[in-house]
């Protein structure tokens, strides 16, 4: 039978297929081919009852994600707070670069904003990455956010990502609160959210499925080389038409149309100081060698 995996859990995945969902395992080969079943898969697998399957195939995926682990993903909505945590450019530029590279659209949800005097940084933020081109998020009203929202969760497979604590959990309560999801305090000794989120799971709203992720607090580029980086920028890539050499970086080469941007105010400061310090991580990181099979 075809169906897609839905939740993984204790070395079981539970697949929907036919109107129901099945629990499977893995078939002992997987793991000799070094393949890991993802939530998001599309599958093939064998079952005579519905708690006793074997997962055969995975099907080809169109992206997958390693945090969170979830396949064939059509949005990724950044949950990130203004406050407790405190907001961070260079984590959401993180974010952003990590969903740029697997062709997810993003979308920005600015969360806390009742914990802040004034709005001002909100407007910063949306000014910021609406200019950019990307879609920002950031409401106190929660029958606007679910008006929204719902209309990206139709489109397909949704998954909620941010840092630890951020409120992505207390968002899609508010938003299904039949989900009720498990919610954290801020640690206020680290300054960052407990994890509440155990595992990944699709669930079904409004029309599509949404994943509900374990939070993080750091992003490491282990998959881009440093000369995709600069493709990740979506306005780096329109000014980069303009720039001398085709094939410029934007960092010491003459001519270079993105650092004119910058230095006229057209192209963020902060977006450009996270590309440099993008680049020197990409470049200074160790080789990942793999052991050969004898």
């Amino acid at each position: 039978m075809k169906g897609q995996i839905r939740k993984a859990l204790s070395g079981f995945y539970y697949i929907e297929a036919e109107g129901q969902t099945w629990q499977t395992r893995a078939r002992g080969n997987f793991r000799n081919r070094k393949i890991t079943p993802l939530v998001g898969d599309q599958v093939i697998f064998e079952s005579s009852n519905l708690t006793d399957g074997y997962l055969l195939e995975i099907q080809p995926r169109k992206n997958e994600l390693v945090r969170p682990p979830v396949a064939n993903v059509d949005i990724g909505v950044i949950v990130i707070s203004l406050i407790e945590p405190a907001f961070s450019y260079n984590l959401l530029d993180r974010f952003l670069v990590t969903l740029e590279d697997k062709e997810i659209e993003p979308v920005i949800y600015l969360s806390k904003l009742d914990l802040l005097p004034d709005n001002q940084l909100a407007e910063e933020i949306r000014t910021t990455y609406e200019q950019i081109g990307y879609t920002v998020i950031a409401t106190q009203d929660i029958d606007d956010a679910r008006r929204q929202l719902f209309r990206l969760f139709a489109e397909g497979v949704t998954v909620f990502m941010g840092q630890s604590g951020a409120g992505k959990s207390t968002l899609l309560n508010k938003l299904v609160p039949e989900l009720e999801l498990a919610t954290g305090e801020i640690s206020e000794s680290l300054g960052r959210g407990k994890h509440t989120t155990r595992h990944v799971e699709l669930l079904p709203v409004a029309g599509g499925l949404v994943a509900d992720t374990p939070g993080f607090s750091s992003i490491d580029f282990l998959e881009i080389e440093a000369g995709q980086l600069r493709h990740l920028f979506p306005e780096f890539v329109r000014a980069s038409v303009h720039c001398k050499f085709r094939e410029c970086m934007h960092l010491k080469e003459p001519e270079c149309e993105v650092k004119r941007q910058v230095a006229a105010g057209e192209i963020a400061e902060s977006r450009y100081a996270d590309y440099q310090q993008f680049i020197e991580e990409i470049e200074k990181r160790r080789p990942v060698y793999r052991k050969k099979n004898k």
